[in-house]
């Protein structure tokens, strides 16, 4: 059986929810800005989903993503969070399990080391979880089981 626990050190979980954002950010405002359009276009597309910029459409983005500044994407991270904004989201998200940021973490690589299923929405891997364990990270819409051996 996988264990349902979360599989990372507490070493990396250590550091405040707040404080990961605005590295997991700094990350995400490279990928836009290194030229590398497969690495921007992504986090652009996130970037216009959230709405954090007057740009409308992903073109134009695109053409103004040398602009784009930390304050955009932290938005768009508390955005997706839930939250109004970026102020908002630092006030409350120290204060919430490391788990809530754990998409984030998966982005960043952290999992890498373990095995994934993923599934359509958090319901399905909810329901496999019972039968095999896995820790379980929403992610958007769906949902990815974390395999860990005990």
């Amino acid at each position: 059986m996988w264990s349902i626990s979360c599989p990372i050190s507490s070493s990396v979980s250590s550091v405040s929810n707040s404080d990961y954002l605005r590295e997991h950010a700094r990350r995400l405002l490279r990928h836009v800005r290194d030229g590398d359009t497969s690495a921007a276009m992504p986090v652009l597309r996130r970037l216009l989903a959230a709405k954090v910029t007057r740009a409308e459409r992903l073109a134009d983005l695109h053409a103004i993503r040398g602009e784009l500044r930390l304050k955009h994407l932290l938005s768009m991270l508390a955005a997706e969070l839930g939250y109004l904004n970026w102020d908002a989201c630092k006030l409350d998200i120290d204060g919430q399990p490391g788990a809530v940021i754990d998409r984030y973490r998966l982005d960043a690589g952290v999992f890498n080391d373990f095995e994934k299923n993923w599934f359509a929405n958090e319901r399905e891997a909810r329901d496999w979880q019972r039968d095999h364990g896995g820790y379980i990270v929403r992610y958007g819409e769906q949902a990815v089981a974390i395999l860990n051996r005990d």
